[in-house]
């Protein structure tokens, strides 16, 4: 697992919570996930902690905050957009389980997820109409992070978003240190398929690139991710690059929870 930082080694950025990312008291989560046994059976908990600016203690449980747990949940919900036409997701809009990646071009446990695990996910689960998976751009390691976040926004525009996610993905392990070159990246683009290069490197340093970035990072703090890949599945925190098992027993555990109550037409905006 990759942590938060401007280098690869530790985190020391922080980010102020986004207006729109919970909908009632704006409070962060701290995610754990322990993952246990060989066959990787997945025991999450998400913890509210105090309203970001406050001392930050956990609240003493009262009669009042008896419906806390549904609240939190459809919070949790709510931050899956579920948008017909979002070019930075995959999957049926109205699909029972939501997986909400957070995840940067330079991080080495993102690229063992998305070649080992992402595409039997897409098989067994996206195809069969069960799981959509929306990216949320998680740049943690500086300024080649940045840039290849905004790239693969660009890329997006023209509706190749997928195809640049699997190019940059697929060359991860070549050597050359300016991979991240704004010329690099026009090169990367090219071979997903964007049609329109100088429109792709003018949306790359555009004012929208710097926000749409921008505003998936707030959501992945204000949840508590500090580090990639990180994943929200309905309401269910995975973190890193777990075993295939680990995200079927997630993510079969979400669509049986949506079937039983409901509750992913309720998250349906």
């Amino acid at each position: 697992m990759s942590s938060s930082s401007s280098s690869p080694s530790r985190s020391s950025s922080s980010s102020s919570p986004s207006a729109s990312s919970l909908p009632a008291r704006r409070r962060r989560l701290l995610l754990i996930t322990a993952v246990s046994g060989a066959a990787a059976v997945l025991a999450s908990t998400v913890a509210l902690t105090g309203v970001p600016g406050s001392s930050g203690a956990k609240e003493t449980p009262t009669a009042s905050s008896a419906a806390a747990p549904d609240e939190r949940e459809a919070s949790l919900l709510a931050l899956a957009r579920r948008k017909a036409d979002d070019p930075l997701a995959k999957g049926r809009a109205d699909a029972p389980v939501v997986m909400i990646t957070y995840a940067d071009f330079r991080c080495s446990y993102c690229v063992q997820f998305a070649r080992e695990t992402e595409p039997h996910l897409v098989r067994e689960y996206v195809d069969k109409g069960i799981l959509r998976i929306e990216w949320r751009n998680f740049p943690v390691f500086g300024a080649e992070s940045e840039r290849a976040a905004r790239a693969a926004w660009a890329a997006g525009q023209q509706g190749r978003f997928w195809q640049f996610h699997d190019v940059v993905y697929k060359k991860a392990d070549q050597s050359d240190q300016d991979r991240f070159s704004a010329e690099h990246l026009r090169a990367m683009a090219r071979e997903a398929g964007v049609a329109d290069l100088d429109r792709f490197s003018a949306d790359m340093e555009s004012k929208a690139a710097g926000e749409a970035v921008r505003k998936d990072q707030e959501e992945g703090h204000d949840l508590g991710v500090s580090s990639t890949p990180s994943f929200l599945i309905n309401t269910t925190p995975l973190l890193g690059a777990q075993p295939l098992t680990a995200f079927a027993v997630a993510i079969d555990k979400a669509a049986e929870e949506a079937e039983a109550t409901g509750k992913a037409g309720k998250a349906a905006r």
